[in-house]
């Protein structure tokens, strides 16, 4: 070993020291502040599922490659940097002896040809990665996914990934100039192509391998001091985080479906025992959070897929799922100083710490306590209120999130506290509110009008209790209020008379799901109606339910399983596709001029219905169907959800009219949906652009029955 040798060797030795001491310490310090999350036992369960779903969505990256290109190249990033981490410990060796190489493996020909690949590969996929921020940074995007990311950050591991990679070929290259290379040419070409450029260098190996391994620790020691930079830390959290999701089962949206009950300890919070000042009502501190939520704060990699996607934010609302969890995210890290010594406010408001705990706290800490979660600018307030009540709880941001981070989830845990708590909410909303309290559906109507939609049928509709009955119709408030549902109502129950369906509906007995009550945060009046419909289900004995509108649809499907109800529920798309399948319903008259399918958030993302709906109008409409540019689990929200339907949007642009717009480029004549709030939000939008004479806004039920009966059909 010679000087340059033991030289490179030490220095390469102390900055390592450095690097994993600052890394032990970061780690050990992120913990720590997860930790001081609130139980959730619910993540320990099907470990095996979860395993698989995580090997699925990491080594497969499910997610990623369904942006293409970005997908592709960075799934050979991400290979390179786990399987180039042998390059990086082969260094060292090389450091202590130019000539040599990894132990065991090194001289094999397939371990040189595997690294060679992958890091041509790896290099190839960051310099397309650069190339695609470069093309989409902000400024020179209207709407960029990368607005409010911490660039610096991210141009820093691109430049390290990039310098790691060319000082590998470049170690290799010098090994090649001084004929000690292991490989042959045809395994390891650019390491050889390297090599025929520069001169033989006895100590070109140590050198550049010192060089490598000094970028290589410097990115541990920036990352370990600086412990909320996602960019870097996604790679290592990102395999806990999607392992922890809340349902391992679903490959695509690990928080869509089903919304969490509200927790205390762990535990769903029962209303009839709850005391608020025992027990926890939503989130209004950020330790309030279960420690899932603190390691989904800490994975965010800042790409901005959530951000693209978010209605929301494409509208011109101050909402970017993006910031809102970045802003978590440096919040808890600046509180965590004063939570870790003690310090925090218990839920009648008053403070845990002593004054001895807390006296040695960092001053920006204890500010960074003082600040609400939910507040304006004027209150220093972590979120803004316009953010908290602009989401729709579409899904697009969980549906396109790579690790998993469930958005929705913790937008409803804050929403639960101010409206519970706090009372404080949009006024427009309280009218809904109270409506469903006394009424039992949104709009106020009388219970004893939830029939009128049967009046002029040419045949009589069942109730439950007089007989025997296949499908439970689920008709839904919308669907017995709402004019426009109302046709949807018809066409269906039509249809399915026409099929000899054995359906019957509850008539006055239904009542609101509870769907808006929940999505807006208020749980109590929630679980009042879900713990009436309940039990109406369980006395009538149903076992199949037929459902119109998507919240319905989902929230007995997937909700009501929370309160011991486990009931077959479908779409009527569904149902309808299968009658069509099976020639039960035949479309004889297809209709023309251009159908294009909105496809409904709650119905297509959040349960992954595309093809029903789709099956039903390919075989009543003629020509095919018009595709908008965003459609399946792309498609962009009509913004009615997560109880939007009854708050006036004031910021921005109307989502509905954004919607209404892509619909109308396609130039169909029909805007065919599948839900009662889509046709609602879509059918004002076309009014609104004053194109209600030329385009039709019409429910897939009715589009088929008008293919069945023709100019018979009436809704």
């Amino acid at each position: 070993m010679g000087i340059a040798q033991i030289v490179a060797t030490i220095l390469a030795g102390a900055v390592t020291i450095v690097a994993l001491s600052l890394a032990v310490r970061a780690v050990t310090s992120m913990t720590a502040v997860i930790r001081q999350g609130q139980p959730d036992p619910t993540r320990f369960d099907n470990k095996g599922t979860r395993t698989k779903t995580m090997l699925v969505e990491t080594l497969g990256h499910t997610r990623m490659l369904k942006w293409g290109v970005v997908g592709a190249a960075h799934w050979f990033v991400m290979v390179s940097f786990m399987i180039l981490f042998l390059l990086v410990v082969e260094a060292y060796f090389e450091i202590a002896d130019p000539a040599g190489g990894l132990p065991l493996v090194g001289h094999w020909v397939v371990y040189g040809l595997v690294t060679e690949w992958i890091g041509i590969l790896g290099l190839a996929g960051i310099l397309v990665l650069i190339a695609i921020r470069q093309a989409n940074k902000p400024g020179k995007r209207k709407l960029s996914r990368f607005t409010g990311s911490t660039m610096w950050q991210a141009y820093f591991v691109e430049a390290i990934i990039v310098g790691v990679m060319v000082c590998g070929f470049l170690i290799r290259g010098f090994k090649v100039a001084n004929e000690t290379f292991e490989y042959p040419a045809w395994a390891t070409p650019l390491s050889h192509g390297v090599g025929a450029l520069l001169p033989a260098a006895k100590d070109g190996p140590t050198w550049v391998g010192l060089v490598k391994i000094c970028i290589s620790m410097g990115w541990m020691i920036t990352i370990s001091l600086n412990v909320t930079m996602g960019v870097a830390w996604h790679r290592f959290l990102a395999f806990f985080n999607i392992f922890f999701k809340r349902s391992p089962e679903k490959l695509a949206g690990s928080g869509l479906g089903a919304l969490k009950p509200m927790m205390s300890d762990g535990k769903p919070l029962d209303f009839e025992e709850a005391d608020p000042e025992k027990d926890q009502f939503g989130v209004a501190q950020v330790e309030q959070f279960t420690w899932k939520g603190l390691l989904d704060f800490s994975t965010c990699t800042e790409c901005g897929r959530c951000q693209s996607q978010c209605p929301a934010w494409n509208t011109a609302k101050p909402l970017s799922p993006k910031l809102m969890v970045l802003s978590l995210r440096d919040h808890a890290y600046a509180k965590a100083p004063y939570l870790l010594a003690g310090g925090g406010k218990d839920l009648t408001g008053e403070e845990k710490g002593t004054e001895e705990q807390l006296k040695g706290v960092d001053v920006l800490a204890l500010a960074e306590a003082d600040r609400p979660l939910i507040g304006g600018v004027d209150e220093n307030g972590i979120i803004d209120p316009d953010v908290l009540w602009s989401c729709t709880t579409c899904g697009a941001c969980v549906e396109q999130c790579p690790v998993d981070i469930e958005h929705i989830d913790h937008i409803v845990d804050m929403r639960r506290y101010q409206v519970l708590i706090e009372s404080n909410f949009p006024a427009e909303a309280g009218v809904m509110l109270r409506n469903l309290e006394n009424k039992g559906n949104p709009w106020g109507a009388p219970q004893n009008t939830r029939e009128d939609w049967t009046k002029g049928l040419d045949f009589e509709i069942k109730r439950v209790g007089e007989a025997e009955f296949d499908y439970l119709f689920w008709v839904g408030c919308a669907g017995a209020f709402e004019d426009r549902a109302k046709k949807t109502t018809r066409a269906v129950a039509t249809l399915l008379h026409e099929a000899g369906v054995d359906f019957a509906i509850l008539g006055e007995g239904e009542t609101c799901t509870g769907d808006p009550a929940r999505r807006i945060g208020n749980e109590f009046i929630y679980q009042m109606l879900a713990q009436q419909n309940v039990e109406t289900l369980q006395e009538a004995q149903v076992k199949r339910i037929v459902a119109t509108c998507p919240h319905c649809f989902n929230t007995l499907g997937n909700e009501y399983e929370q309160l011991g109800l486990k009931v077959e529920v479908v779409h009527h798309t569904q149902l309808l596709a299968h009658l069509v399948a099976e020639g039960k319903l035949t479309p004889v008259q297809p209709v023309d001029g251009g159908v294009t399918y909105h496809d409904p958030c709650y119905l297509g993302r959040h349960n992954r219905v595309f093809e029903a709906p789709r099956e039903v109008l390919g075989s009543a409409i003629e020509g095919g169907l018009t595709e908008m540019p965003r459609n399946s689990e792309r498609s962009f929200c009509c913004g009615a959800g997560g109880a939007r339907m009854w708050m006036e949007e004031k910021i921005g642009k109307r989502i509905n009219v954004e919607r209404t717009e892509e619909a109308l480029a396609t130039g169909a004549k029909t805007i065919a949906v599948g839900c009662p709030f889509c046709y609602t939000m879509i059918g004002d939008g076309v009014t609104g652009k004053g194109e209600q004479e030329n385009v039709e806004v019409i429910d897939v039920a009715s589009v088929l029955l008008r293919s069945i009966k023709g100019d018979k059909a009436t809704t």
